[in-house]
């Protein structure tokens, strides 16, 4: 699995990259905050519930959550099911609004 910064990843979304980025966090979360990453808990993934994400399994995918422990199992997950580009984000959330103060 390979990670990427919060720095190399705003900088990727403000050069208007077109990036797969999808938050495995709960929905209550996602509402409170986030960068444009399309909303997949990770239960649903765990439990296999990829139909939506099946298309995107030789692109590269960033996964994120709040602090990058889920996102991480995701992508750990994910590779297993056949994804062959799996991006983590370091540190989630926390890290970038640490970075970012939004």
């Amino acid at each position: 699995m390979k990670t990427i910064t919060a720095e190399e990843l705003k900088a990727r979304i403000d050069a208007g990259e077109q990036l797969n980025i999808v938050d495995v966090r709960e929905p209550h979360e996602h509402a409170e905050f986030n960068i444009g990453g399309t909303l997949y808990p990770l239960g649903r993934i765990l439990s296999m519930d990829v139909d939506e994400l099946e298309n995107l399994k030789d692109q590269e995918v960033i996964f994120y959550c709040r602090s990058g422990n889920r996102s991480g199992q995701a992508c750990m997950f994910a590779e297993t099911m056949g994804f062959t580009n799996v991006i983590n984000l370091t540190g989630g959330m926390l890290n970038w609004r640490e970075k970012f103060s939004v």
